[in-house]
């Protein structure tokens, strides 16, 4: 079975069960600060898992594009990915365990739908600590659908509890569905979860049932400084909610007894344009992945192995980073060193690094580009239609990397010279993780440089404060792109509403041409980016603040319509940048100043509000302004 015929299977299956089929969203979340792209097919749900009514209903089955970069060390290895697709089914307060975990049953195994066998499943449920019950009702259910108590497996929080993304929000445990590749496990231990490769997650479902809230609040002294620690509590939510997902790359995978993604129809051509660009002989991933297992080589084909390894994972790196880095481009995004553009920059810059362990020594990614579009062209139509704008920013980023290695040479060169005046055989590790952070310079090449004059590195040393860097990195990336639900205090709602009179504020100060472009929303302030050719004046900034303060000071009402897409556009209703709507949406209308195709939440009236100041304008991308806010 090929990814379309799952993606199609899954809807369908969903839709017998009377699920609306709603189209996928955006990689930036419209109205979620806790995320710099979609980690999740829930955040385009947001208000809908919090209470809103969603037009097409209480069922909802989608196929979601997502970004994740959380375990971007990872990437090489058999299944994890950047980017790849969520099959999802919904229950916003409709259906429960009983019926979600039936259904996920049926479509694995039932003959019209997957056909996978009973025996290869196994499951895990959440084991219950001090906040929540152990999970027995979705045992026994699994149990009753034939999976043995041997093949349920009871685990904690870090792995079968979802969310929240921030202090506070929704949450609850889920259940887990594992394939059994067959191979031998490896210890004793060995069981779903463990990173062995005998079970591969394919399927989540995750019981939403409780809402995490700050209890109390107690003062702590921190280095000398007063800090509020918060206590939690854990109530039970009014309205449970189903959100499942499904990938697509690795159920494909699974399906057709790959023992990785990379052997799927949306990897091989990809793969194979790379091999092409850097004369790798086309062969299976076989050496690849017996680098797990070495004792099963002879020990005289180890070090061959281990070579063909180390560049079958160079080349499965530069496949992934740069299909992520087609689709972020595809959003309009550039390479920069701040939020979205810094994570498409690294991943453009590792895909390069790589490419250059490999051989290749000419500007190639654009190359790679080509295919990735040409194998998502019908289901992502937003590919071909900027496929220039990718292959140029590509080019201009590869370049610009081109010239901050040719430095890192230079410096790499100046420190050897240095060295060997004063009869120091080996290269210090601080200097060669300089070289990495400052230049993108990879560890081996620094090596082989080092080895042709006469010298070796302090890899120990390199390697611990490698090691540093990536707990930083991880720790700063968790919070980061931890998917889950945005705050939706009052003070966000707030700020959410204003974003809507700021757009129409634009549009009478600037030009009809002024169209939303992004937002990022937190209690304490709002960041709205539009597009708008160059900067604005002191005049304009001010005469925007003016008139949003005096719609607040009309106390115009906020008004909700449900209605079809081609009605809401006649309407006149604005939309946000080339989001994929379902046939029904609902429309948000404040007096008669804004009207805006949007999800919610929002405020009553404007006169709740206080008082909008706009406190910086500047760029935020080539044609792209951003507006920097806060209500008083």
């Amino acid at each position: 079975m090929d990814s379309a015929s799952l993606r199609k299977k899954f809807l369908e299956f969903f839709k017998e069960r009377g699920h609306a089929v709603i189209p996928g969203s955006s990689l930036i979340p419209e109205h979620d600060p806790t995320v710099l792209f979609t980690t999740a097919g829930m955040h385009p749900l947001v208000p809908y898992l919090l209470g809103e009514k969603h037009p097409l209903g209480k069922r909802l089955v989608d196929v979601q594009k997502c970004i994740r970069t959380g375990d971007i060390d990872s990437v090489g290895g058999p299944w994890h990915l950047t980017f790849f697709e969520m099959l999802g089914n919904w229950s916003l307060g409709d259906y429960w365990k009983k019926e979600a975990i039936e259904w996920s049953m049926e479509f694995l195994t039932g003959k019209n739908w997957l056909k996978i066998p009973k025996e290869k499943l196994s499951v895990t449920v959440f084991k219950g600590d001090e906040n929540a019950p152990i999970d027995e009702e979705s045992a026994q259910i699994w149990e009753s659908l034939g999976i043995p108590k041997e093949r349920i497996f009871y685990l904690g929080k870090e792995e079968n509890w979802w969310g929240p993304a921030g202090k506070t929000g929704p949450c609850g445990p889920c259940t887990e569905m594992f394939y059994d590749t067959g191979k031998e496990k490896c210890g004793d231990e060995c069981r779903p979860g463990c990173d062995c490769g005998k079970y591969v997650e394919i399927w989540n479902d995750v019981f939403m049932e409780y809402e995490k809230k700050i209890k109390n609040q107690k003062s702590k002294i921190k280095n000398g400084i007063e800090e509020m620690e918060d206590e939690y509590e854990f109530v039970p939510l009014k309205q449970k909610n189903v959100d499942t997902g499904m990938g697509v790359e690795r159920t494909t995978a699974v399906l057709n007894g790959f023992d990785n993604v990379y052997e799927m129809e949306l990897f091989k051509p990809i793969i194979l344009k790379i091999k092409e660009i850097a004369k790798i002989p086309n062969s299976t991933s076989d050496s690849f992945e017996k680098l797990y297992n070495p004792g099963q080589a002879i020990n005289k084909e180890i070090a061959n192995i281990k070579e063909k390894a180390e560049k079958e994972r160079a080349v499965r790196i530069i496949c992934d980073h740069i299909k992520a880095a087609t689709f972020i481009l595809a959003e309009g995004i550039e390479p920069s060193n701040v939020e979205r553009g810094y994570v498409l920059r690294r991943l453009i810059r590792r895909a390069v690094r790589y490419g250059k362990q490999l051989g290749i020594n000419d500007i190639f990614t654009f190359k790679v580009a080509k295919v990735v579009v040409e194998i998502y062209k019908d289901i992502y139509p937003e590919l071909k239609e900027t496929q220039n704008f990718i292959e140029e920013q590509l080019v201009r980023e590869e370049k610009k990397f081109g010239n901050t290695l040719e430095r890192g040479l230079k410096n790499l060169k100046s420190q050897i010279s240095n060295l060997k005046s004063k009869n120091v055989g080996k290269i210090a590790g601080e200097i060669v993780f300089d070289l990495y952070q400052t230049y993108g310079f990879p560890l081996e090449l620094t090596e082989e440089l080092a080895e042709e004059e006469g010298l070796t590195v302090d890899r120990e040393e390199f390697k611990k404060l490698f090691a540093q860097h990536q707990e930083l990195s991880r720790t700063a990336t968790q919070g980061t792109f931890k998917s889950g639900l945005a705050d939706h205090s009052e003070q966000v709602i707030k700020y959410h509403t204003a974003t809507h009179l700021l757009l129409a504020a634009l549009r009478k100060i600037l030009g009809a041409h002024v169209t939303q472009k992004g937002s990022n929303i937190t209690a304490e302030r709002m960041r709205f980016d539009f597009s708008h050719p160059e900067k604005m004046t002191a005049e304009q900034i001010k005469q925007t603040e003016d008139l949003v303060n005096q719609k607040i000071k009309e106390n115009l009402p906020v008004k909700m319509e449900e209605m079809g897409l081609e009605e809401a556009r006649k309407s006149g209703a604005m939309g946000v940048f080339g989001e994929k709507y379902g046939e029904k949406v609902k429309v948000y209308t404040i007096g008669d100043f804004s009207r805006e195709i949007c999800g919610g939440p929002h405020v009553d009236n404007t006169g709740v509000l206080g008082k909008f100041k706009i406190i910086k304008e500047e760029a935020s991308s080539a044609g792209v302004r951003r507006i920097k806010a806060i209500l008083e």
